[in-house]
């Protein structure tokens, strides 16, 4: 039973700023660490759930939004292109530029792709087209290949814009409400 499993303080926090198309998010994992980092849904403690089996690294700060509820059961997942890694716990006002769709295990497992909404060098990023194309091709290698050497099959579905991004987490809030309800 999820409810009372995903009450912690960072779950207190609202998933969003106000301003359409910004989400809060919590880096679990910095931009360039193999070590997956989560937060302990009981605790609220960021705690080492594994060290990646291959030698890829994030390529962004990787998190989740709070007070949202994906179709896998755990809060929408978020990759954020940072200039510098972050730290585990920190929140970021991430603006939504697109999302990568994809399956773990035959599930949907989709990730938002953000930009922090206060960094001038992001200011020009709205879309998944304002994207540098190669760092879109190198998130989805990650994502594709980072659980191989664990015998887990990822399904790439491939990328969506903003507006599907902001659908997404709009959804997530909901039924993070319906099934949890208000924190």
């Amino acid at each position: 039973m999820l409810g009372r499993d995903f009450n912690h303080n960072f779950m207190m926090i609202p998933p969003g700023t106000g301003e359409p198309g910004v989400a809060n998010m919590i880096v679990e994992i910095p931009k360039g660490r193999r070590t997956k980092f989560e937060v302990d849904k009981k605790s609220g403690l960021i705690k080492m759930d594994r060290y990646l089996y291959s030698s890829a690294v994030y390529p962004g700060d990787y998190g989740f939004i709070p007070q949202t509820l994906a179709e896998d059961h755990d809060p929408l997942d978020v990759l954020v292109m940072v200039n510098e890694p972050t730290f585990s716990g920190c929140l970021i006002e991430t603006r939504v530029v697109g999302i990568f769709k994809m399956k773990d295990k035959g599930q949907n497992d989709f990730k938002i792709l953000g930009v922090p909404n206060k960094d001038p060098l992001f200011e020009a990023m709205r879309k998944i087209e304002d994207v540098p194309k190669h760092f879109l091709r190198e998130v989805e290698h990650f994502f594709s290949t980072y659980k191989q050497l664990e015998g887990v099959h990822i399904e790439a579905l491939g990328w969506a814009s903003h507006e599907d991004g902001a659908v997404e987490v709009r959804s997530c809030i909901e039924r993070f409400r319906k099934t949890l309800g208000n924190f």
